[in-house]
C-alpha cells in the first residue's frame, strides 16, 4: 500500500485480518483442491499472551496444506481433535508420517480403532521434514511481534496466513494468484 502512496497503520491491518480471515478461509476451503493420500502431521509452538500454545498442522507429500488447529495443550486429546478436523475436510489418508510424538501416534491409533480403519503410521524423524519446513511459513510472519495478544485473535491471524499460503501453493481451484483471489472476493 505504501507503493501506492497510501499510509496505513499496523493496527488497521490487524483489524482487517481479524475481520476478514474467517471469510477468506471459508472461500479457500470451498475451492480447495484435493490433497494427497500420504500426510505429514506435526505440531509447532506459537506464543499467545507470552505463553506457548500448540499449532497442529498437516501437509501432504507435495507440501500442500491439509489442515491446522491452534490448541492450548499438546496431548492425545488435542491430536485426535486435529485429526478428526483434518479428515472431515479432506479424504482419509493411507499413511501418516509423524515424528516420535506419542500423542500423535495414540491419536491415529484411536482414530483407526474408532472408525475401523487401517491408516498406516510411519514414525520417522526425517520423513517429516516437509511439514517441519512448512512451519517456517507460519512462524515467520509472527516472528517480528514475538507473540499473539489473544488466543482467538491469534487463531484468526493464523487462519488468514494459512489461507493465503494455500493460494500461493496453488491449492485453490480457478485462482492463480493472491491478487486474483482478492479481486474476485471484492467483486462478489
Amino acid at each position: 500500500m505504501g507503493d501506492r502512496g497510501i499510509s496505513v497503520d499496523h493496527s488497521s491491518i490487524d483489524a482487517w485480518i481479524n475481520k476478514f480471515s474467517p471469510q477468506i478461509e471459508k472461500l479457500v476451503r470451498q475451492r480447495k483442491k484435493r490433497t494427497g493420500k500420504k500426510w505429514r502431521m506435526d505440531e509447532t509452538y506459537v506464543k499467545v499472551k507470552g505463553k506457548w500454545k500448540y499449532l497442529y498442522r498437516a501437509v501432504d507429500e507435495y507440501g500442500h496444506t491439509i489442515d491446522f488447529l491452534l490448541t492450548a495443550k499438546r496431548d492425545a486429546k488435542a491430536a485426535i481433535r486435529f485429526l478428526k478436523k483434518a479428515v472431515k475436510s479432506n479424504d482419509i489418508p493411507n499413511k501418516i508420517y509423524i515424528d516420535k510424538s506419542g500423542a500423535n501416534k495414540k491419536a491415529i491409533e484411536d482414530f483407526n480403532e474408532e472408525n475401523d480403519l487401517e491408516i498406516e503410521i510411519k514414525q520417522s524423524k526425517y520423513m517429516n521434514n516437509i511439514v517441519e519446513q512448512d512451519h517456517r511459513g507460519i512462524k515467520r510472519p509472527s516472528k517480528h511481534r514475538q507473540f499473539y495478544r489473544e488466543f482467538h485473535a491469534g487463531h484468526k491471524k493464523i487462519r488468514g496466513i494459512e489461507s493465503v499460503r494455500m493460494i500461493y501453493k496453488g491449492q485453490v481451484k480457478g485462482i492463480s494468484s493472491v491478487g486474483e483471489f482478492f479481486r474476485e472476493l471484492i467483486a462478489a
